[in-house]
C-alpha cells in the first residue's frame, strides 16, 4: 500500500507542478505590479474590517478562517520535514514560494469573491464556483469539488491529528497501550483523540458563523504566542543568526540535500503550509462582508506572509539555531549529511521543534509545542471541514439533500481518528496528494481565467482607480464587462433601489 501511495504522490508531485506554481506566483505577481509590495498598508489596514452581516463574516474572521487553514502543521512538522529532507536551504525557497504565492493567493479569493453566491443563508464561494460562472465549464467545477472533497475531508485532517498524536506522546510518553482497530495505541493518545472530536463536533454542527467566532479569538493568539517564543530564542542567541541567515541563504544554491531536494522539499512544504494556489483560501474569502472583491484578495495576500514569513520562519529560526535537526542522505542506506540529533527521530513529525525549544527552556518548551500543535491543528481541521462542506453543497445542489453533509462531517472525524493513531510518514504522503490535486486543478483553472477573460486584473485595477478618487468604493460587475457575478449585480441593484426611496 505505502509503494502505491508513494508512487502516486511522486506523479502528482513531479517537477512539472512545483515549477507551475512558481510559474504562476511570478506571472500573476508580473501581471498585478507585485501587488502584494504595493499595497502592503492597504493590507494591514483591510485586515482590521470587522463588517458582517447575518449571511457573511468580517474580513477578519474570513482572513482568521484562512489562516486556520494555513497554520497549522506545515508551520512546525513541515517546516522540520523540510529542513530534514531539503536541507537548511529549503526555508529559503519557501520564502520564495510566500513571497510569488501571496499575489496567487490575492487572484484565487478575489475571483472567489466576484463569483460567490448566497445559499442557505450564507455566502459560498471557491474554486469550484468560479469556474462554472466564470469559465462556463461546470465539469471543472465538479473535477475541483470533488478533489477538495477528496482532499480536505478525507487526506489532510489526518495530517493534523497526527502530529497532535505524536506530540503528546513525545510529552507523556505513550502510558498504558491499548489494544483498538487501529492496532495498539497508548492512553495519552486516545485521551488527546477524545477531546479533539468532542469539540470538533460541537463546533462543526454549528456552520460558519461557529466557526468564524472560535477562529478569530484562537489564531491571532496561538500565532502571536508562538512567534514570542521564537523571538525570545534568537534573542538569546543573538550572535548566531547573522550566520544562520548565510546557511539558509547559501544552501538554498549549494545544497547540502542536492539542489533538487532544497528546491523540492521547500515549495512542496511553502505550499503545504500558506496554501497559495491551492484553492482553499478562496472559500472563506467569499464568505467575508466587504465593499469591493480585491479587498479581500488583498487580505488573503496578506494572511500568505503571515503564515510562511512570519509563523514558518519562526520555527526555522529556532531549529537552526539551537542545531537541533538532522538532514538525511539522498542514498537508501539510511545515512545522514547532518546529524545533531538521535537518528530515530522522526522528521515528518514536530520533534525538531520541541527538541529546538527543550533546549532553552526545558520541559515547558516541549509542552508549549504541544499546545501549539493542538490549537494549529484543530483550527486547521476546521477550515478543511468548512471548505469541505462547501464543495459538498456545490455538489449537492443536484439532490438537494442535507444527509451527504452529515456523512462528510462524520466521514472527517473518523479520518481524524485514524490519522491520530498511525504513522506520520504515511499520514503526510497521503496529505500531499489531497494539496497537489486541489493545485493542479486550481493553478491550471486561473492561469486560464486570466488569459480569457482577466476579472482579477479588472478589478485591481478599478479599485486601485477608486482609492485614488476617493469616493465611496463600490464594484459594478457589468460595467467593468464581468459576467455572471450575479450576487454583485443584485446588491448594487438594491442599493440603488435603496437611494432611490
Amino acid at each position: 500500500m505505502n509503494e502505491i501511495v508513494n508512487s502516486i504522490n511522486n506523479v502528482i508531485w513531479s517537477p512539472a507542478l512545483i515549477y507551475l506554481c512558481l510559474g504562476a506566483g511570478l506571472f500573476y505577481s508580473l501581471m498585478t505590479r507585485f501587488a502584494q509590495v504595493r499595497h502592503f498598508k492597504e493590507m494591514c489596514k483591510l485586515m482590521l474590517n470587522n463588517s458582517e452581516s447575518d449571511k457573511g463574516i468580517s474580513s477578519f474572521q474570513a482572513l482568521a478562517v484562512s489562516l486556520s487553514g494555513r497554520v497549522g502543521v506545515g508551520n512546525i512538522a513541515g517546516v522540520a520535514a523540510a529542513i530534514g529532507f531539503g536541507g537548511p536551504g529549503a526555508i529559503f525557497w519557501m520564502w520564495v514560494v510566500a513571497f510569488l504565492g501571496a499575489s496567487t493567493a490575492y487572484a484565487e479569493s478575489t475571483l472567489g469573491q466576484i463569483y460567490k453566491v448566497e445559499e442557505d443563508g450564507q455566502y459560498r464561494g471557491g474554486p469550484a464556483y468560479y469556474f462554472e460562472r466564470c469559465l462556463g465549464w461546470r465539469p471543472l467545477g465538479i473535477i475541483f469539488a470533488i478533489s477538495a472533497i477528496i482532499g480536505c475531508g478525507i487526506f489532510l485532517p489526518g495530517v493534523q491529528a497526527n502530529a497532535v498524536g505524536n506530540a503528546v506522546t513525545q510529552i507523556f510518553g505513550d502510558g498504558n497501550m491499548v489494544v483498538t482497530s487501529f492496532g495498539e495505541v497508548g492512553t495519552y493518545k486516545l485521551i488527546s483523540l477524545a477531546v479533539i472530536l468532542i469539540i470538533l463536533a460541537f463546533i462543526i454542527f454549528g456552520g460558519i458563523k461557529r466557526i468564524a467566532q472560535f477562529t478569530q479569538i484562537i489564531v491571532p493568539f496561538m500565532a502571536l504566542g508562538y512567534i514570542v517564543m521564537a523571538l525570545i530564542v534568537v534573542f538569546l542567541n543573538l550572535d548566531k543568526l547573522p550566520g544562520i541567515f548565510m546557511l539558509i541563504i547559501n544552501d538554498a544554491f549549494t545544497a547540502q540535500a542536492g539542489f533538487g531536494a532544497a528546491i523540492g522539499w521547500g515549495v512542496k512544504r511553502g505550499i503545504y503550509s500558506n496554501e497559495a494556489g491551492q484553492g482553499s483560501g478562496p472559500h472563506a474569502a467569499a464568505a467575508a462582508e466587504v465593499e469591493h472583491p480585491a479587498q479581500q484578495g488583498l487580505v488573503q495576500a496578506f494572511s500568505v506572509y503571515v503564515d510562511t514569513l512570519l509563523v514558518c520562519t519562526a520555527t526555522a529560526l529556532m531549529i537552526l539555531i539551537t542545531q537541533q535537526y538532522n538532514v538525511v542522505g539522498t542514498l537508501t542506506d539510511g545515512s545522514f549529511i547532518v546529524q545533531n540529533v538521535a537518528t530515530n527521530t522522526e522528521i515528518g513529525s514536530a520533534a525538531f521543534t520541541q527538541l529546538a525549544l527543550l533546549q532553552v527552556f526545558g520541559d515547558f518548551g516541549q509542552i508549549f509545542v504541544g499546545l501549539a500543535l493542538f490549537f494549529f491543528a484543530f483550527t486547521t481541521i476546521l477550515a478543511y471541514y468548512y471548505i469541505t462542506e462547501t464543495n459538498v453543497a456545490y455538489l449537492n445542489r443536484v439532490f438537494n439533500n442535507r444527509l451527504p453533509v452529515v456523512f462528510f462531517k462524520l466521514l472527517l472525524m473518523f479520518m481524524v481518528a485514524y490519522g491520530t493513531v498511525n504513522s506520520a510518514g504515511y499520514i503526510w504522503t497521503i496529505g500531499d496528494i489531497g494539496v497537489g490535486l486541489m493545485a493542479w486543478v486550481n493553478v491550471l483553472g486561473i492561469l486560464l481565467i486570466f488569459f480569457l477573460h482577466k476579472p482579477t486584473i479588472t478589478c485591481l485595477r478599478d479599485y486601485e482607480r477608486q482609492k485614488k478618487a476617493g469616493g465611496p468604493i463600490s464594484f459594478d460587475p457589468v460595467k467593468l464587462g464581468i459576467k455572471n457575478a450575479t450576487f454583485w449585480e443584485k446588491r448594487l441593484e438594491k442599493q440603488r433601489q435603496q437611494q432611490a426611496e
